[in-house]
């Protein structure tokens, strides 16, 4: 019998795709997902976690919260929290997300783009830009009093 993966006790449950398990097309999901097999299509666990084990064998595009990568993976991942390349990653495809971790000995090759936590840098912009932009416009106007005359 195969040894229990590790888990966090305080998320709970995790499915689990065994190693001689294969699954092809669109899989999604609300709980915490741990692959040892092969999947191809689309992942998408978008506030959950993903573990891409080191025999899991994946081409598809993943959208998750976080995901851990041992295995194979073939696609592009956008994760809202973190990436973590392990040291036996190989990984093909573009990387979004906010943090990235990448160990020695894994293989990437494609693009990666931090994204910044929309939350924390959206709202301040949004007030104070067009605060300032008024601000700007109405002392412009004050300053010049009345338009220029045309020559």
């Amino acid at each position: 019998m195969e040894t229990p993966k590790p888990q966090d006790p305080a998320r709970g449950e995790m499915a689990h795709i065994g190693k001689s398990v294969v699954i092809r097309g669109e899989l999604s999901g609300s709980e915490d997902l741990y692959i040892d097999g092969n999947v191809e299509g689309s992942i998408e666990l978008k506030g959950n976690r993903l573990t891409i084990g080191p025999n899991g064998r994946v081409k598809a595009n993943v959208n998750a919260r976080s995901a851990t990568i041992q295995g194979k993976l073939e696609g592009n991942v956008r994760a809202s929290d973190r990436v973590d390349l392990k040291q036996s990653a190989i990984v093909q495809g573009d990387i979004a997300t906010q943090r990235i971790s990448i160990e020695d000995g894994a293989f990437f090759k494609g693009g990666v783009d931090i994204q910044r936590d929309a939350r924390s840098e959206a709202k301040p912009e949004l007030k104070v830009a067009p605060a300032a932009a008024a601000a700007g416009a109405a002392s412009a106007t004050a300053a010049s009093g009345t338009p220029e005359p045309r020559k």
